[in-house]
């Protein structure tokens, strides 16, 4: 690492950066208030509505690797810059659009613009500030994020309705596409002082050897599924399935049912900054929270899909919903065990490889959700995503599965390496199902 400390500077850089992602929150998530309008706009159903988001979440998940490339080779200032200009071309074109195909190119130019964001916040990170603080800067830009996400709920929401769809849109375009401006202007990719590293130009037939060497990796392995388990759930609600979930199957007003939505990102603004504390004080720590909430989050989809009649009580709505948010914060879990596990040459890759494994759970279960929402169209609404929503359960026990089976190999890695004498970024106590899975 390069620095030791952190300096105003590197917050200044930090900060002018995170409003990307903020921005790219907003601009990923608005669909999942307006989806009703959206229907209405383009004349389409729940799964042609689905592939909007299969769409632009397929392109986030397609363009991970890429983008850490991207990041390597022409740094972490050009890439974000170029992602808040798209972003902003992208939803000006979503604020014009009057047909499904012009639809669809929108949110596709939103998706690639969004997909260049997180890896190169997380890479300004790792330059400016020092390992200790990695941890810390990481979940505090994801709980910053979620400020995107709530503004795009219960305010968006409020702005559609009296300013309408043109507007709105238009105006959270041109302001992303100005601010593009302002990050080429203040980011700085390292400190002053600081030598700049040579360009990675990365040839094309060494790129698929450089994933594969990070995927090789345990950790990487793991951090994969662990996004892919936490992290899917309570973005596929705050994308795209939730707000009409609240609207249509639990009969609640469109405020209401914002303000529902709204705890998924408060929750995870709250609980992001204090998760992140706990795993740079206590990193042996940083697994046993994901197991803990990938159980909690299989007992609240059990009472989402078998509470009697499918309509539950608001007050029970609000705690499910607040319990599935602490995925967002859970997933950051993966960018910490890339960061650990891999030197920092390869780190935008591997971390484009993690991110991947969130964005393609949500990228099947939005288009599952929307076809099977099609499939048994007639059926009351709460039958309907009840069994809708059946896709989402499966992948999350594939999650679950995946995960458990990766930190016992990731494990197994870490004492294999302590024997050799190897140094090992967390000292881990060995377990009885450690001892039984090497018996």
């Amino acid at each position: 690492m390069p620095v030791d400390r952190a300096t105003k500077q590197a917050w200044l850089i930090w900060s002018t950066a995170v409003v990307v992602y903020l921005a790219a929150l907003f601009h990923r998530t608005s669909l999942g208030v307006a989806g009703l309008e959206a229907a209405d706009r383009f004349d389409v159903g729940p799964a042609a509505l689905g592939t909007f988001t299969v769409l632009q979440i397929g392109l986030y998940a397609m363009m991970q690797i890429p983008t850490g490339l991207l990041v390597d080779r022409f740094g972490p200032r050009r890439v974000l810059t170029a992602a808040a200009l798209l972003m902003g071309v992208g939803q000006l074109m979503f604020a014009l659009a009057s047909s499904y195909p012009l639809g669809l190119a929108a949110r596709a130019v939103l998706g690639v613009g969004d997909a260049m964001t997180w890896v190169s916040v997380l890479r300004l990170a790792a330059a400016h500030f020092p390992p200790r603080r990695f941890t810390v800067v990481m979940s505090l830009s994801a709980a910053l994020g979620g400020a995107g996400n709530l503004v795009a709920t219960l305010p968006l929401t409020l702005l559609l309705q009296n300013a309408g769809w043109t507007a709105t849109f238009l105006i959270a375009g041109a302001a992303t596409a100005l601010y593009s401006g302002i990050v080429a202007w203040r980011v700085r990719e390292v400190p002053d002082g600081v030598p700049q590293p040579p360009a990675d130009a990365v040839p094309l037939r060494t790129v698929a050897k450089r994933v594969a060497v990070a995927w090789r990796v345990p950790g990487t392995r793991l951090g994969f599924w662990v996004h892919f388990a936490s992290m899917s759930t309570p973005a596929l609600l705050g994308l795209l399935w939730g707000f009409p979930y609240l609207v249509e199957a639990q009969g609640m007003s469109r405020p209401d049912a914002s303000a529902v939505l709204s705890l998924l990102v408060v929750v995870g603004i709250v609980a992001g900054p204090i998760t992140g504390a706990v795993m740079a004080g206590r990193p042996e720590w940083r697994m046993p929270i994901v197991g803990w909430y990938l159980a909690a989050a299989l007992v609240c989809w059990a009472v989402l899909l078998g509470w009697p009649g499918g309509v539950l009580p608001p007050a029970l709505l609000y705690v499910v919903f607040g319990v599935l948010a602490v995925g967002g914060p859970a997933s950051g879990v993966a960018f910490a065990l890339v960061r650990d596990y891999n030197p920092l040459h390869r780190v935008s890759t591997a971390t484009g490889v993690a991110n991947v494994g969130g964005f393609a759970a949500i990228t099947f279960t939005a288009l599952a959700v929307g076809v099977l929402l099609d499939l048994v169209d007639g059926l009351p609404a709460a039958q309907a995503y009840r069994i809708a929503f059946l896709a989402v359960v499966s992948v999350l026990v594939l999650g679950v599965w995946r995960t458990a089976v990766w930190w016992r190999r990731a494990r197994a890695a870490v004492f294999a390496a302590e024997e050799r004498g190897e140094r090992v970024p967390v000292q881990l106590r060995r377990r009885r199902w450690d001892v039984l899975a090497e018996a």
